[in-house]
Parts: C-alpha cells; structure tokens; sequence
C-alpha cells in the first residue's frame, strides 16, 4: 500500500470575482500539483473552522478579502491559534494579515514605504500633495479607498483610516516569496493596468529592498508578495505585503518559473509539517532551487 500522505485543508472562494483575475483556475492548478504529495481537501473560508480539526494543516490561499467574513476570519483564528493547528501562512505575520497599521508604523520607523500616517490630525508629518489616499486600515481589493484633495482632509474625522499622498509612479513590481526565499517578479508597466501584469528581472538593489521587508516579518513558513511602486526619481517605496493570500499570476510566469514555485511550495509546506519531504526522480531533490 502507499505511503500514508498528511492532509490539507485548502481553503479558497472559488466563486470570488477580482478584477482582472481569475482566483479559482490558480487554485485549481495548485491543488492539482499538491495532490502528488499531500490529500488535499478544498473548502470555502466559512466552513474552514468546522473542518479543520481532521488535517493535518490549513493552507489559506485565495479566500477572497476577510472584510467579507471578518467574524468568521477572527473565529478561525482564534481557534487555530488556540488549539494549535499549523496554518499556511503561519498566523505570525504583522503585514496585512493583521490589518494595514503596518504601512504607518513602518514609515513612521523609516523605512521605504509610501508616506503613510493613520489620523488626519497628523496629514502634517506627509508630503504636500494636491491629492491623498484614504483607505480602511482593514482594507483590501481598494475596498473602501478613495481619493481626496488636499482640501477635504479636514473633514476626515473618524476612526480607522490611514492616509497617503498620491504617488505619481513610473510602475508597480511584485516581488513573491516563499519562507524567505524570493521567487519571481512581476510588474505593471502602465500605472493604471494594475493587473496587467509582465515578468520582471529583479535587480540586485531591488531584491535587497523587498527582502528587507520580508525579513521584518514573522513568517517562518508561508507565501508573501512584497508590493512597491516605483518613483519617477526610481526610488522603490513598499505599497503594501500581502501575507495572508496573496494572489500568485502563476499564469504569466514562464513554465519552469512555475514548476520551482511549486516544486519550493511542496517543500515550504512539509516544513511546516516537520517531514521530510519525498525524493524526487533522477537525484533532483524536491525543492530544488531554479530560476527562469
């Protein structure tokens, strides 16, 4: 007989509508790839509490934004932290995880992050802009950011937001991890196509700024994209790090990008799970490191 496999619960809304993605056909390339090392077992984030017990671990991927299920999202939580149950990505994370308070105590800190302030008492301590970015600070999708100018600020009285001057960038570059391992880059050459999205050859200096980040977080094992935006002076400034369930555009990768990513994932996940994992055909051991 086989060898027995551990078990995943994958957690997913194969249903959620993004704009300029499609979330279900990664998820299903995944779970198809994972299945040659784990049983895996697809669930809507609802029903993730109710199932979870019978797995070995829960890998959260693209589960749509937690402000659609905020009381669920904290109930799965608490009882995965409670009871000890692996999750992937591991619960540590201080990035959006956690909400984007992140974004304001990383700039107040120093570091290379757009400008970022959370009370419009404070709009003084950013840079002058005609217009700003106002946004939940448990946001996501852009749901519920708007665009405000200068002169409306004083009316932001409540509660909950963080706010940004507008930055007019060259690009965005997504720069995607698995543990702390960087993997591929993405970005969008044209500032209002967010989503569409070309493989980019990071550059020394580019990967030293998105690890830095990736390093400031606790996440031991797990997926994180590290956002930014470059300035039309070419500096890189963090617009946000996914590292809940974060989208992967493992469509728009070449092949054999794609079978490292998920070759690392199989690896990443037994690590989290304290096994060993399996050898792989012809000597190659599974993991492998390759670049594209």
């Amino acid at each position: 007989m086989p060898a027995a496999q551990s078990r995943l619960l994958y957690v997913s809304d194969l249903a959620y509508q993004a704009r300029g993605r499609r979330y279900c056909d990664e998820d299903i390339f995944l779970t198809s790839e994972l299945r040659a090392e784990f049983d895996v077992a697809l669930c809507h984030p609802l029903d993730a509490v109710a199932l979870m017990d019978a797995f070995d671990a829960v890998v959260v991927r693209n589960s749509g934004p937690v402000l659609n299920y905020r009381a669920a999202y904290d109930a799965f939580r608490d009882r995965a932290l409670g009871g000890g149950v692996r999750v992937y990505n591991q619960l540590t994370g201080k990035a959006d995880m956690v909400g984007k308070q992140y974004l304001a105590d990383l700039s107040a800190a120093g570091y290379p992050v757009i400008p970022t302030v959370d009370r419009p008492q404070d709009v003084g301590r950013l840079p002058e802009s005609d217009e700003y970015v106002v946004k939940p600070t448990f946001g996501a999708d852009s749901i519920g950011l708007e665009f405000v100018p200068r002169d409306r600020l004083g009316s932001l009285t409540h509660d909950g937001v963080l706010i940004q001057p507008r930055i007019r960038f060259r690009h965005e570059i997504s720069f995607y991890f698995i543990d702390h391992a960087f993997q591929y880059a993405l970005y969008a050459p044209r500032p209002d196509q967010r989503w569409e999205l070309e493989p980019y050859e990071a550059t020394a200096p580019d990967l030293v700024f998105a690890q830095r980040f990736v390093d400031w977080n606790d996440i031991g094992h797990g997926i994180q994209r590290v956002d930014a935006c470059r300035t039309q002076d070419g500096e890189l400034l963090l617009v946000e790090l996914e590292d809940l369930n974060p989208y992967l555009s493992l469509d728009l990768v070449a092949p054999e990008v794609r079978d490292a990513f998920v070759a690392n994932l199989k690896a990443s996940l037994h690590g989290l799970l304290g096994e060993a994992p399996p050898p792989e055909p012809h000597g190659r051991p599974s993991g492998a490191r390759r670049h594209g």
